[in-house]
């Protein structure tokens, strides 16, 4: 089996722009522009993770943001109803192709089984009544369900009718036919679901390769852990390994080590022309695809990053929901921000900047264009800077925002 071992500055240079094309994150209009944009690029990256924070545009139209040009946040909704997009479980609660519908389904009849336990104890009677009621009257949102008790925010605290509505969606009975901000429509899977969606479940063996080629697509290469990251299938692991060994052995595959990382790529993959870096700053949400994966991020960018909105206040380090800076091929800060949409200002709390080569003049006018852009985004008109490291820095990126 063929092995690149990494050891020079420059193949890690070359690496690491083979997992920033692979994410759309080094050509301008890789996917297009606008809903047929947006529709190439969930299509490619195989998935978009949804979150509720909601201090700056929400993360699901964050990532289509750094990709599309001319995206606009209803666009989502629009793939929704147009049924060119699901919603359902990848790693977490995500926007997922229709044409990877069926690769959805291990998963699904795994929690039907009891193979995997969403929940604890699901209420059978109340789900077959739900289900009875939908059938005949249609579909259902949470909030035309009253039983009188406790309605908390936390999924621990919902309402039964709820639980058992994401138990039934989560098992495969029903799907989400259409949201209003975070408010859930569910219908029968099978009203929901366009003409000619193939329903066939795979084997693990289908699903081996629907994995293997989407990860590799969407990422360049990945580590064997990687390419199954949070997937609990059981029987998964195992038949990824299985048919990552078979192609290894028949060249299809190389690997490349990097410290104490081992990486699965097409071979000649490293040898192909990559598209050339330019001189954008992209601000990235917390669960971009291209940083959802700590350990790869730290392996590959020597950047160390973590989400701080599930840290105490006291502890945290660079704020409440810090967002990467990508400059050209590295990682090279992180920015604190909230969104005052009220009165249309961009509060930037906090830029922290990691030790780097570039020209201060370049970074600071590509920072301010990259806010600028940013600002409107989050539909504001105004942005304020308070702390900045090193401090230095401040004074120059105030007068380039100004």
């Amino acid at each position: 089996m063929n092995k690149i071992e990494i050891k020079h500055p420059k193949d890690q240079q070359r690496l690491r722009r083979l997992a920033l094309a692979a994410q759309g994150l080094l050509q301008a209009q890789l996917f297009g522009r606008g809903l047929s944009g947006a529709r190439k690029a969930i299509e490619h990256l195989g998935y978009v993770q949804i979150d509720t924070i909601s201090v700056v545009e929400r993360a699901h139209h964050h990532v289509f943001y750094n990709r599309v040009p001319g995206f606009a946040p209803d666009m989502l909704h629009r793939l929704l109803q147009r049924r060119g997009i699901f919603e359902y479980w990848s790693h977490a609660a995500a926007f997922l192709p229709m044409e990877d519908f069926r690769f959805s389904l291990p998963y699904k009849e795994a929690i039907k089984s009891g193979q995997i336990h969403w929940r604890k104890n699901p209420d059978t009677k109340l789900m077959g009544e739900l289900l009875a009621r939908i059938r005949a009257e249609g579909p259902l949102r949470s909030r035309d369900l009253d039983s009188g008790q406790s309605k908390g925010a936390g999924w621990w605290d919902w309402k039964p009718e709820k639980k058992a509505l994401e138990q039934l969606y989560m098992q495969g009975d029903l799907m989400v036919s259409d949201r209003d901000g975070f408010q859930k429509t569910y219908d029968l899977t099978e009203r929901v679901l366009p003409e000619g969606v193939d329903t066939s479940t795979p084997d693990m063996a289908e699903f081996a390769v629907h994995l293997v080629e989407q990860q590799l697509r969407c990422h360049g290469f990945a580590t064997l852990k990687g390419l199954t990251y949070l997937r609990r299938i059981k029987g998964l692991r195992q038949a990824v390994k299985a048919l990552v060994d078979e192609r290894l052995s028949q060249g299809q595959l190389e690997q490349v080590s990097l410290g104490s990382e081992l990486f699965i790529l097409e071979a000649g993959a490293l040898e192909q022309p990559l598209p050339r870096v330019n001189g954008r700053l992209q601000i990235l949400s917390p669960f971009d695809n291209a940083v959802i994966q700590r350990e790869r991020l730290k392996a590959i960018f020597g950047y160390d990053y973590q989400i701080e909105c599930y840290v105490p206040g006291p502890k945290r380090r660079y704020g409440y929901f810090c967002l990467p800076l990508l400059y050209r091929d590295e990682f090279i800060g992180r920015m604190d921000c909230k969104a005052h949409r009220k009165t249309g200002r961009l509060e930037i709390k906090s830029v922290h900047f990691e030790p780097h080569r570039f020209d201060q003049d370049t970074l600071t006018a590509a920072f301010a264009e990259a806010v600028s852009q940013f600002c409107r985004f989050q539909q504001c008109d105004s942005v304020s800077l308070t702390l900045v490291q090193p401090g230095y820095l401040k004074e120059p990126l105030q007068s380039a925002l100004r």
